[in-house]
Formats: C-alpha cells, structure tokens, sequence
C-alpha cells in the first residue's frame, strides 16, 4: 500500500470530481494522459476509485483525506511551485474560475503575463459567495494566504504564491481551456479592455487566435473547447 503514497496518485484523488474523465483529469493536474491512466488502474485495483459508465469516481473518502493530509504537509514546506499552485484549487472540490490576469493567462494558454514574478505571485479566482469561508479554511490547510477581492501588497503575504478570492452572489460562468475553469473569453476581454494598455499584447493573441474583432464587436459564446461562435 504504501506505493500509493505517490504525488501523482494524490493529485489524481483530489482533483477528481464525479463523472470526469481521464484525459480531464490529466488535463487539471497537468500530467500526460498514459501516466495518469496507469495510476488510476492502480488506484481502482486498491479500491480507492471506481471507473464507471459516467466517469470517475471516489469511493475510498479515508484515503482521500489521508492524500489531503499528505499534500497539505508537502505544500507548506514548499509552496514555489508555479505549476502546482495551479493545480491546487482542483482539490478544494469546489467550483471556480479564474479570472482577471489568470484569464489572459488561461485564454492565451500561458502565453501572457504581467505583474507577476516569481517571489510574488498571486492567482485570481473567482469563487461562490456562499463558499469564501471554506476556501480561505482551505487555503490554509495548504499554508497559502488569501485576500478578498485585491491583491495585496508583497510585503504583507507569506511566500510567493498567494491567492485572490472575487466571491461572486450571481453564479459563475466557466469554460475550459488547457484544463482549467475560467470565466468566459467575452468577459475575459471585456477585463482587459478595461485596461488595455496592459494587456495590448494578449488582446492581439485573442484576436488572433480566436478570430474574434476586439476593435469592432467581440461579443460570441465561448464554448468548452476555446472555440467562440
């Protein structure tokens, strides 16, 4: 049993939601297809997940606290890690989007940034109202810091990475990209075109890429698969 005690078989438990498939849970953890399929053969032949007609599901709930556990002392040792803190939120099993500058980072498949470095780096998200406690309980388990609705000064978080909660009352519009839940790309614009100065080069790789006319009309649906209609 203890060879289950395994980063990937832990990221694999606690990212997975009801009803997901392989390839997303690959997807949300950011590892290959093959290696996450291998792991959950494991994992299904120890009796901590099932693979049904309708996808993925938990059954062992005492492991996957124990991987909780387990993930929670490895983060605060070491919470650097930019492609974890990423990964991350899945575990919460609670819905989100990113947003602000995470939506540019998310609709450009990582290909922009800006006011981030690796000593302060915060990632927006949004999340319901009616969640915000356990998120910030959440967060802490993980040893990360949260603010509520602005980005703190770097002199007042602990480590680099750090997260800003936008609780929402109204629900929260997501599509996916890369395997990431993200707001809308029509509202992903509309925030940058609020500040365009600063986001000129990622409206220029929307535009580009999703051949969508930010100067004129850029209002379509942005569906699951990053495609706008």
């Amino acid at each position: 049993m203890t060879e289950l005690l395994d980063s990937t078989a832990a990221k694999i438990v606690l990212a997975a939601k009801r009803g997901d498939s392989i390839n997303r849970i690959a997807n949300k953890i950011d590892v290959s297809y093959s290696w996450v399929y291998d792991w959950i053969e494991r994992l299904e032949e120890a009796e901590i997940i099932a693979i049904t007609d309708n996808g993925i599901q938990i059954v062992d709930h005492e492991m996957r606290q124990q991987y909780a556990e387990m993930m929670g002392a490895v983060c605060r040792r070491d919470t650097s890690s930019q492609e974890d803190a990423y990964v991350i939120p899945h575990f919460a099993g609670m819905e989100f989007a990113y947003t602000e500058i995470d939506a540019a980072y998310v609709w450009t498949h990582g290909g922009y940034q800006i006011a981030r470095s690796h000593d302060d780096y915060p990632i927006f998200i949004e999340v319901h109202d009616r969640d915000l406690e356990r998120w910030i309980a959440f967060f802490q388990q993980f040893g990360l810091d949260t603010t509520i609705g602005e980005r703190p000064d770097a002199d007042d978080i602990d480590g680099n990475i750090h997260y800003v909660l936008f609780p929402e009352t109204d629900g929260i519009e997501t599509d996916w990209v890369d395997g990431n839940p993200v707001i809308p790309l029509d509202d992903a614009v509309d925030q940058m075109i609020d500040h365009r100065s600063a986001y000129e080069p990622a409206l220029e790789q929307i535009a580009d890429e999703y051949d969508i006319d930010i100067d004129a009309t850029h209002h379509g649906t942005a569906s699951a698969d990053g495609s706008v209609r």
